[in-house]
């Protein structure tokens, strides 16, 4: 039987782990053999921190909104529990984003908190409303902060100018987008 060469194929294989493994430190990146050892590992490690950084981030906003609570004089769970019997489902993630952007609207979470643990009934469209209200008025200062067209990058442009359904946007270029914009 005559010797099969792998040629091509086979270097293409190797070349492509020496890709991935590029940046390695020693003979992981020059070596095919440890350089594939390595890249398996790392693949695992990815994969294992990938599920181990949503732990950490949520960790964090627990941390963030336990020292807005003690800001308040009231504990974390007494807040988280308050809020579940108000029937105010806000995420953890929004609820840390609140406590750092606009402690005055938290402070009026912990409020509410407060008074149905105490006993009081709070009506939930309140609540709601102005949920609504917070939110569309920070809409309105992300408006007004993007109306300065200059700043903006010319993907954020075309973006808006296919919002407004402006045509030939595509191959416009930065003045001519935002010539059209305004």
């Amino acid at each position: 039987m005559t010797r099969v060469k792998g040629g091509s194929v086979a270097k293409n294989r190797r070349r492509k782990v020496l890709k991935q493994a590029k940046g390695y430190f020693g003979s992981k990146h020059r070596l095919f053999k440890t350089a594939q050892e390595q890249t398996f590992h790392s693949g695992e490690y990815a994969y294992r921190d990938r599920k181990a950084n949503k732990r950490n981030f949520r960790k964090l906003w627990i941390t963030r909104i336990n020292a807005a609570c003690y800001e308040n004089d009231i504990s974390y769970s007494r807040f988280i529990n308050g809020l579940s019997k108000a029937n105010i489902d806000i995420n953890r993630k929004m609820l840390s984003e609140i406590a750092i952007d606009n402690p005055k609207y938290f402070t009026k979470l912990v409020i509410i908190a407060k008074d149905i643990l105490n006993g009081k009934t709070v009506k939930n469209d309140d609540v709601k409303s102005e949920v609504k209200t917070t939110t569309a008025t920070k809409k309105a200062e992300i408006k007004e902060e993007k109306l300065d067209l200059n700043n903006l990058t010319v993907a954020e442009l075309k973006k808006q100018a296919k919002e407004k359904n402006i045509t030939g946007y595509t191959t416009m270029k930065k003045a001519e987008l935002i010539a059209a914009l305004k």
